[in-house]
């Protein structure tokens, strides 16, 4: 019998799963010759998980509320559909500082212990922003606007600089 609380936390995790999908079919099209910029790695054959990183932000409010998408490029280069939670599509560009210091976070070591998998995350309010942050290759990175929930201190700082430097957060 399943309890009636796992029917409340269906819908946004199929939606996240949906972006993690959309996410792989980007990254498999970068990787079968697009053009596309994908920022510099440093050399010396350094693994793909030392160089830039695209960044997805997915904030929901509530099961029935829609979904905001925020993807920054390793250049700096954003797209947000749904960006303040009016159906408005935005594109933009962080500033080289903000590009830098998202990078240089993206890239953490730290990040491998908040991840959800690592924390054995679950959702625990209803009705509230729940904000994931993507980070390939596969940090997945779930906190909630819940009194008293433990944020992770490196992901709640690209939180708050994505949340700052784009269009404003879902409206719930």
């Amino acid at each position: 019998m399943v309890r009636p609380s796992w029917t409340r936390l269906i819908p946004f995790p199929a939606a996240a799963l949906l972006m993690v999908a959309l996410t792989g079919c980007s990254l498999l099209d970068r990787a079968e010759g697009s053009t596309a910029k994908t920022g510099t790695a440093p050399t010396g054959g350094a693994s793909a998980a030392a160089g830039a990183r695209r960044v997805g932000l997915l904030q929901k409010v509530g099961a029935d509320g829609g979904v905001r998408a925020l993807w920054v490029e390793p250049d700096g280069k954003w797209d947000c559909q749904d960006c303040a939670g009016d159906g408005v599509n935005s594109t933009g560009q962080l500033t080289p500082e903000q590009t830098q210091r998202l990078q240089r976070m993206a890239a953490d070591p730290g990040l491998a212990k908040e991840t959800d998998q690592a924390r054995g995350y679950k959702l625990s309010c209803i009705d509230t922003l729940t904000s994931t942050l993507l980070i390939p290759p596969g940090l997945t990175i779930t906190q909630q606007d819940c009194p008293g929930e433990e944020r992770p201190a490196v992901a709640r700082e690209i939180l708050l600089l994505l949340t700052q430097a784009t269009p404003a957060e879902v409206k719930g």
